[in-house]
């Protein structure tokens, strides 16, 4: 089977980690099967649907790398919705309905208070001509259904396994608004079928949508022996809470803000309710290397932030600097090279924190002299340029030697003088970039 994917998002909202990671299963789907990958933006809910969303929803896929090789927009498609629903029409598949969204509350309500599933109980099929011509004179405008056949509705997903659904536990779906716009499940039925699409792949709340899904597509000429099916359970926040586009929950966009490398997230994402160990990818590429669908679990993940923050590390220690130039050139740090990013990124949890080591390097820095005395030794001692990496052996064996002191005793000191804190890179590895004119200064106790 060619395999053929699709992202479908509706943009009414900034996409979160949970929608990302269906993109990314999809698109690591497409690329390890050398298949094709469809960005869809499903935009029929005309009322909630924003273009600034939409932008949004191309702008983070590119920030992740997930390029699309076809893109539609189910606005543009209305003509192809209408042609199918006219075949239904004609097939007689489908039926008019009047009730109104009160009615059809108070039908769900009772049913519930008998025990009743809320099933639609296809009362519009029992009015008669003369009814329905009094609810038009009236000014309602029809919404229409699609007649479920009966029997059970099976599948092998490929997740959760082999799945059954009875028809008569399913209301007949709503396929056409009263407004004549297309109501979701079946534009996406309509698209499935004729933009070839081999493998659906989404979260776990449509799997009680796809016996509709399939009875459609069925009887819109399509063979459902050519459609698979995977439902993923749905990711939850880092205390089981449900993740919200209209909330703002996890958003690519607040991620990538805050300082989140594109791969610490796909990283993360690609193992997220497997059970195999998240480790951290220098591209894209080695994700489709190890990608298997069959890797993941039917329980729901959770995404916690701190680990993505921990992937982001790993991430950024592994990046060459060629990767980087170009960012930390648009951080302002003017001048920084291959031999200054060596030194500071195992000590970076996020890239901007390169400001702070670049400062270090380059002051104005207010060291931190705990003995003068021993900070005037030091000076003394303090070798000529030009340095490598070997200066700082150099210079400590020296001191030790005039001064009897080692370890902690001997490290700690240096490395508050010369750059104000307690932690960070090696030395041996920062003094050279600091330079022997501003060691000097900041040993004698001045900003340098």
């Amino acid at each position: 089977m060619s395999v053929s994917v699709r992202f479908a998002p509706s943009p009414t909202g900034f996409l979160h980690v949970g929608n990302v990671r269906a993109a990314l299963v999809n698109w690591l789907f497409a690329r390890r099967h050398g298949g094709r990958f469809l960005l869809r933006l499903d935009d029929t809910d005309l009322e909630r649907s924003e273009a600034r969303y939409a932008a949004g929803i191309e702008e983070d896929l590119s920030w992740l790398g997930l390029a699309w090789d076809r893109f539609a927009r189910q606005s543009d498609r209305l003509g192809a919705y209408r042609s199918a629903f006219d075949r239904l029409a004609a097939a007689g598949l489908v039926y008019a309905c009047y009730e109104t969204p009160d009615e059809l509350a108070l039908k769900r309500k009772l049913q519930l208070a008998r025990h009743q599933p809320p099933v639609y109980d296809r009362g519009a099929l029992r009015l008669t001509a003369a009814e329905r011509a009094a609810f038009e004179a009236g000014g309602r405008r029809p919404h229409w259904r699609f007649r479920l056949g009966d029997g059970p509705v099976a599948w092998d997903d490929l997740v959760h396994g082999h799945l059954s659904f009875e028809a008569g536990n399913v209301s007949d779906p709503v396929v056409l608004r009263g407004d004549g716009q297309p109501i979701y499940t079946f534009a996406s039925v309509v698209d499935d079928l004729e933009l070839g699409i081999s493998h659906v792949i989404r979260g776990a709340d449509h799997i009680s949508n796809t016996p509709v899904h399939l009875q459609i597509y069925r009887a819109l000429g399509g063979d459902p022996a050519g459609l698979a099916f995977a439902h993923l359970p749905l990711v939850s926040g880092g205390e089981g809470e449900k993740l919200s586009k209209r909330q703002g929950s996890l958003s690519l966009r607040s991620l990538r803000a805050e300082g989140v490398e594109a791969m610490a997230v796909a990283s993360l994402l690609a193992r997220l309710g497997t059970a195999d160990p998240v480790e951290p990818a220098a591209d894209l590429a080695a994700l489709v290397a190890g990608f298997d669908l069959a890797r993941f679990g039917r329980s729901s993940p959770h995404f916690e932030l701190a680990e993505l923050w921990q992937v982001n590390a790993k991430v950024l220690h592994l990046l060459p600097f060629d990767a980087v130039a170009g960012r930390l050139m648009a951080l302002g740090l003017d001048g920084a090279g291959a031999d200054f990013w060596e030194a500071v990124r195992p000590n970076l949890g996020r890239l901007d924190e390169a400001r702070d080591w670049w400062q270090v390097c380059r002051g104005p820095l207010a060291p931190v002299i705990d003995d003068p005395a021993f900070a005037a030794a030091a000076a003394a001692a303090l070798p000529p340029e030009p340095w490598d990496a070997e200066t700082w052996r150099t210079w400590t064996q020296a001191l030790t030697a005039a001064t009897g002191r080692k370890g902690k005793a001997l490290f700690q000191p240096l490395r508050r003088a010369l750059t104000a804190r307690d932690h960070g890179p090696e030395l041996r590895n920062l003094l050279p970039l600091i330079g022997r004119e501003r060691v000097l200064r900041r040993l004698a106790g001045e900003t340098a």
